[in-house]
């Protein structure tokens, strides 16, 4: 089949324009364009070159970026899908330009962060072989801070406002802030996802990748564009999200489910560092902060948590923090429900499991929280923790209590070899059941 009018004009256009070696080829098969990228190559912009295959491939095609490619990042953009089938054999590795990526980002209301690359659509599939991702030349920032986390870092991959997508065999090295994120997502699959955030030139015992979050699934908060007044839809929920091998390196939570998040299911997970996965934090904005039917199974916790929930309290209080945006906070409302987690290898991780709701609390309002927690289920907890304590921590809400709670073949033990031991508050008489229940 011949080129349209329009491919053929704008591949032969950047063909001519171009005096470097990067560029787009394009053929036809079975009625779809077929892009193939190669990089400019000497650390030179090739998001022009994306930003075209995109425009080309993007909308029922083909877009593959080649094993031996290193595309260089040197600009936000967020192309716009449709029917896409994406071979990501290659690297992408954002550039080192910390004072261009401050403040030529996409803002993204939640917690006050930024992204540098976003991906719009449905009917997405990104292979990356095993071998291709994004590095986010992350270790900059963390040399750069050197554990103080300043705003503006961008996200290197974020997936807004997308419907049916997979992602298989995905690597993000190194990620400037959370890793992997998705955002306004429904029906989606992740399957065998690699993420390393590592310090070169940390001091040892400090952490400088605070922030590094592996996998998360965010709420629909807008997204805006500087410059813009527009704010993007905020009318869909993160619901029906599928991951299934997560081998995490970093200084946070491994993965994060955030508010209003549906029918998750996580399975076979290793965290080797950070602040291990979680739900939350829920809460923090006055809104709906719910989230039900999660299911996590087969875990490896090498990290500081073996598992935790963690919500804000129940009224607004001042936030000396950016990602509060200095502002006061919490007082999110909503239900925790519905969740299972099971098959959890806590050897090497300080605690095992953790209910919180006093995020952000200033010493005024533990107890208030608005979340209501109930039917949590964990069982089969195995493994030797690092720590010389062994103590499974449910702090609930006076507003409402903590309720089926349920524990179940609690096996692990600590470096000392004791048993788990339990401690509740606020929770419903009979609320917890299992370590002698509460």
């Amino acid at each position: 089949m011949l080129f349209s009018g329009l491919s053929f004009i704008a591949v032969l256009a950047l063909l001519l324009g171009q005096a470097r070696a990067g560029g787009v080829s394009v053929h036809y098969a079975y009625d779809r364009p077929h892009c193939t990228v190669i990089s400019n190559g000497n650390n030179t912009n090739d998001v022009p070159i994306l930003k075209q295959a995109f425009h080309i491939c993007g909308k029922h095609g083909t877009i593959t970026f080649p094993e031996d490619q290193n595309f260089w990042i040197a600009e936000k953009f967020n192309p716009v899908v449709d029917d896409v089938q994406i071979q990501w054999n290659g690297k992408w590795t954002f550039s080192d330009n910390i004072t261009y990526w401050r403040n030529n980002t996409y803002h993204i209301a939640f917690q006050n962060h930024w992204a540098g690359f976003v991906l719009t659509g449905k009917d997405i599939t990104i292979n990356g072989g095993g071998t291709g991702g994004v590095d986010g030349n992350g270790d900059t920032w963390y040399t750069t801070e050197a554990g103080n986390t300043q705003p503006g870092r961008p996200m290197p991959f974020v997936l807004w406002n997308v419907s049916n997508v997979v992602v298989r065999d995905f690597s993000i090295w190194q990620p400037q802030l959370w890793a992997f994120n998705i955002m306004n997502g429904t029906n989606i699959l992740v399957e065998n996802l690699y993420v390393n955030a590592t310090a070169t030139k940390a001091p040892k015992g400090s952490n400088w990748v605070q922030n590094t979050d592996g996998f998360g699934k965010r709420a629909s908060h807008p997204l805006f564009r500087p410059g813009e007044t527009k704010t993007w839809p905020d009318t869909m929920d993160v619901r029906n999200v599928t991951l299934k091998n997560l081998d995490y390196t970093g200084g946070d939570d491994c993965i994060a489910i955030k508010p209003r998040s549906y029918d998750v299911i996580v399975k076979n997970i290793t965290c080797h560092s950070g602040n291990g996965p979680a739900i939350g934090s829920l809460g923090q904005y006055l809104e709906d902060s719910s989230v039900e039917n999660v299911t996590v199974t087969d875990l490896k916790v090498e990290s500081h948590s073996g598992f935790y929930i963690k919500c804000w309290m129940g009224a607004l209080v001042y936030q000396n923090s950016y990602e509060s945006e200095y502002q006061p906070r919490g007082g999110g409302w909503g239900f925790v429900r519905n969740i299972t987690i099971e098959n959890l290898d806590v050897t090497g991780a300080s605690r095992a499991f953790v209910i919180t709701e006093d995020n952000g609390d200033d010493g005024k309002h533990k107890g208030s929280s608005k979340l209501a927690i109930s039917d949590i289920t964990l069982r089969n907890v195995t493994g030797t923790l690092s720590a010389a304590s062994n103590t499974i921590s449910i702090s609930c809400s006076t507003v409402y209590p903590c309720d089926d709670i349920v524990l179940e073949d609690i096996d692990h033990v600590d470096s000392a070899g004791d048993s788990a031991a339990l401690t509740c508050i606020y929770v419903a008489d009979g609320g917890v059941s299992g370590l002698g229940g509460c």
